[in-house]
């Protein structure tokens, strides 16, 4: 069974991963690097800020924080247990898949989709009420993940697990900030 996994995820690597073309690399070489999305972290800020105002913002600015800590340490333990190749590492798919990016650490499970998914659950289960078509916030994930796979460094099977855990963080998180919400803002 779990190797018909692993044939099922090289397979649609393959498959996404060929869909690209030399002339968009560098569009998912910015994609993929976080630096890049800080003007679009500036303006969901501010809108948030706009909001709930500065205090709640900070708040939930500390939550995110925390969030993403645990997030990343859980993916960081995870690659470190299971020590899954990269696909660009893979010499079972390295040669048939095209490598745009290579990194020497771990793949399973991807950091970027579990942080972006942690993240955009979070608040979207906060936000939704302020904010009408907040749900869009759920592309962030999607388009930052699978610049992973276009590059070569993550199976498509490692951006769903890193999607699940990010979704179940980001759901427990806000169980929490729910919960001590009404000690620090009642009302």
């Amino acid at each position: 069974m779990l190797e018909k996994i692993q044939e099922l995820d090289k397979d649609l690597l393959i498959f996404l991963n060929g869909l690209g073309s030399e002339t968009y690399d560098k569009l998912w070489l910015i994609i993929t690097n976080q630096l890049y999305w800080t003007p679009f972290f500036l303006l969901l800020f501010y809108l948030i800020y706009k909001k709930i105002g500065g205090k709640q913002t900070l708040y939930l600015l500390l939550f995110v924080a925390v969030l993403i800590a645990f997030t990343d340490q859980t993916c960081n333990l995870f690659k470190h247990t299971f020590q899954r190749l990269r696909p660009c590492n893979d010499p079972e798919v390295n040669t048939i898949i095209r490598v745009v990016q290579v990194r020497k650490s771990y793949s399973f499970f991807s950091g970027h989709a579990a942080n972006t998914m942690a993240v955009a659950t979070f608040l979207f289960l906060i936000l939704k009420r302020y904010f009408k078509y907040f749900g869009f916030i759920f592309l962030w994930p999607l388009v930052f993940a699978y610049s992973r796979i276009y590059l070569g460094l993550h199976f498509p099977g490692d951006i769903l697990t890193g999607y699940f855990f990010g979704a179940l963080f980001g759901f427990l998180l806000y169980l929490v900030y729910k919960k001590l919400k009404p000690q620090y803002f009642p009302g």
